[in-house]
């Protein structure tokens, strides 16, 4: 409640009033999870005074407390921007001080998988004959037998091999709940791709290409979608890895020109990526921005229509903390989000790790998995 009344102080114009609305949000309640937005747009309203050194601390302090959260990374951009002279003794401002630390996981080294094992052994076995739920219950068992840490990691490996990618990303947020608050190398490499896969890398990459499209905001918005699952079906009969309404699918199968199509083809990755990235981007250029037309596609164009024409906004960022549905506020910012743990990942990487992840970018589930309910 209080931070909806700090923001609302905010798009009234009554800017004196937001500062220590937002300064009390972090002093009073220093552990919810309004803390970064309130951090952020305390900063904002510092540039907006031309008081350059506390903005400055206060993306500093936003960006290392929240590492690899959505107002993280915008902190670390506008930050990168301000142009601020070093100071002797730089001011102090006390309520940082009420910010709590960085819950840091204890530093994950999976131990060697144990091959000697003989549950380790039949399930490797299982999995090679597809019966993965069976591997995974040998593979847990062993687990408890060994007492180790290496359970996690190679379990994600099994799904990831047959294509469940969902089942891989679903088991390491459970091994690493608190992984976005954490810097990338406190968690292995290969739990990062497993949490940020590049399925069907190839065709996600040709279709996005084509419409102009980041193929890495395109990934992460099939990982929030579907998280990659081709078979997902939500409550409200969306389908697919971008979880395209068959109606939707319909009207840019006509656009693309796909003859004789029909709506169980958006099952199949390739199309369903196709018409998906197709229809993001006719609401990019609808919108003029990704944030509105990630909120559009979630919460459809009406009622962002609706939502934009409720006073202005000092840009897209603003508009998407205004946004008045949970749901889809969290839902854009969970995408760009992602988008950039992606670029973090993979637009750096050594040769030798791109690779291993490429072996498995063209792989879909060799069985039909269980149909995913959003």
């Amino acid at each position: 409640a209080h931070w909806k009344a700090a923001w609302l102080t905010l798009r009234q114009g009554r800017n004196e009033q937001a500062k220590k609305d937002f300064e009390d949000q972090i002093s009073w309640y220093p552990s919810s999870s309004e803390v970064p937005a309130a951090l952020y747009w305390r900063a904002r309203l510092a540039e907006e005074d031309n008081d350059l050194p506390m903005a400055q601390a206060y993306y500093q302090t936003l960006s290392l407390r929240y590492r690899n959260y959505y107002y993280g990374e915008l902190a670390r951009e506008r930050s990168a921007k301000l142009k601020v002279d070093t100071v002797a003794d730089p001011p102090h401002y006390a309520v940082l001080d009420r910010v709590p630390p960085v819950n840091d996981l204890d530093k994950i080294t999976p131990d060697e998988v144990p091959t000697d094992d003989l549950r380790v052994q039949k399930a490797e076995l299982l999995a090679n004959g597809a019966l993965i739920d069976l591997a995974v219950r040998e593979l847990r068992a062993a687990a408890q037998e060994e007492k180790g840490n290496w359970a996690p990691a190679e379990i994600a490996r099994l799904y990831q091999d047959l294509g469940r990618y969902d089942q891989a990303i679903e088991t390491l947020k459970h091994a690493a709940p608190n992984y976005f608050a954490v810097d990338l190398p406190t968690l292995p490499r290969s739990y990062w791709e497993a949490l940020f896969p590049r399925a069907y890398w190839p065709d996600l990459k040709k279709y996005a290409s084509a419409n102009a499209l980041d193929p890495y905001l395109v990934a992460s918005l099939i990982r929030q979608e579907s998280e990659f699952n081709p078979n997902a079906v939500s409550h409200a009969n969306a389908v697919g890895l971008m979880q395209l309404l068959p109606k939707v699918g319909r009207g840019v199968a006509k656009q693309e020109k796909i003859r004789h199509f029909n709506t169980q083809q958006l099952f199949t990755p390739t199309t369903n990526l196709r018409l998906g990235t197709h229809y993001f981007r006719s609401m990019v250029d609808q919108f003029g921005s990704f944030e509105y037309a990630l909120a559009a596609y979630n919460a459809g164009t009406d009622r962002v229509q609706d939502w934009m024409g409720q006073g202005k906004y000092r840009d897209p960022q603003e508009f998407v903390e205004s946004i008045p549905f949970t749901e889809t506020r969290e839902y854009v910012q969970n995408i760009l989000r992602n988008a950039y743990v992606y670029r973090k990942l993979y637009e750096a990487a050594t040769p030798a790790v791109a690779g291993a992840s490429d072996r498995a970018a063209t792989k879909g589930p060799e069985a039909p998995s269980t149909v995913k309910t959003d």
